[in-house]
């Protein structure tokens, strides 16, 4: 039986990947959604612009589709300009996510998988997350990515349409925006980093094992209205995965042993304590929950999965 699938963020980094694997899995009818079709934008063989999802009128497109996979959001912005942008993340990724999903229901959807953020449940942690700790959202997208789940939860009480939830922590893969940009950058131009002895814990998950664990969360009788989290199955730390990166690219990192405590103290003086954080602090996930309720686990290690990155990017 063919399944239609509609995707958002059809031409971003886990859209586009989304729309690719089903493709070349078959089975799937998939229609791919846009705020705008760029020039750079790779061909698919269906792909609509429907603008503003705030605003957008998606009956036609949502018309017999059996799933949607909302992979669209505002997402990180480090240098943000907007006056208030927990109310421009409010506006994107909660009031566009419930009308984009109020209109599913209408259209008669079934399920709905809905690409939420780790930065639910926290941006650090001294053990590993679990899917039923207190949500505990310390920034503005991840405050965002909280309030529409709450909100998709009701509409599903409401209408019946099952809502699945999928919090991933840092997603890398071939041309991963971000911070996983970032260190590519920094170790394809061998810039030595003070980060060779960071003793920190990080759970990453690459793209190829988040599009896995969507696609199953289509139509797995057991994702019905559950919250799953993400990730490899495997934690690094911060030195480990630089070395890492320098050896699927073929060039070694370059880290200097600096103790993290100096860091943090030289960071701090600079006004940089965010996002040296980011690099030293630990951030674990326990996905028990999902492997086991999902039947699944990661088709890749993340030794595989940084391999495969680069050699989809060569």
């Amino acid at each position: 039986m063919i399944r239609k699938t509609v995707v958002t963020g059809a031409i971003g980094f886990v859209g586009s990947a989304v729309v690719r694997e089903l493709l070349q899995r078959g089975g799937f009818e998939v229609l791919g959604l846009c705020r705008a079709i760029q020039a750079s934008a790779e061909p698919a063989p269906a792909l609509a612009a429907v603008g503003d999802l705030v605003e957008a009128e998606l009956s036609g497109v949502l018309h017999g589709a059996d799933a949607v996979i909302h992979a669209a959001a505002r997402a990180h912005i480090m240098k943000d300009e907007v006056a208030d942008p927990l109310a421009e993340y409010r506006r994107v990724n909660v009031e566009g996510t419930l009308n984009l999903a109020r209109q599913a229901a209408a259209a008669g959807v079934k399920r709905f998988v809905f690409i939420s953020s780790i930065g639910v449940n926290g941006n650090i942690n001294t053990r590993p997350f679990r899917v039923d700790d207190q949500p505990n959202p310390a920034e503005p997208y991840a405050q965002s990515k909280w309030e529409a789940e709450r909100g998709l939860m009701q509409l599903a009480a409401e209408t019946g349409m099952e809502i699945v939830v999928i919090r991933p922590p840092l997603v890398y893969g071939p041309g991963a925006p971000g911070n996983f940009g970032s260190l590519v950058r920094w170790v394809e131009k061998a810039v030595p980093l003070p980060l060779g002895a960071i003793h920190n814990q990080r759970s990453l998950v690459g793209i190829d094992n988040l599009v896995d664990l969507i696609i199953r969360c289509i139509d797995h009788p057991a994702a019905a209205n559950q919250v799953f989290l993400g990730g490899d199955g495997e934690d690094l730390s911060t030195t480990e995965l630089l070395r890492g990166v320098g050896k699927a690219m073929g060039k070694p990192a370059r880290l200097i042993p600096v103790p993290a405590g100096l860091l943090q103290f030289g960071a701090t003086l600079l006004g940089k304590k965010a996002m040296v954080q980011r690099l030293l602090g630990s951030l674990q996930v326990d996905i028990s929950k999902t492997c086991e309720l999902l039947d699944w686990k990661p088709p890749y290690t993340v030794e595989e999965g940084l391999q495969r990155c680069f050699e989809r990017s060569n």
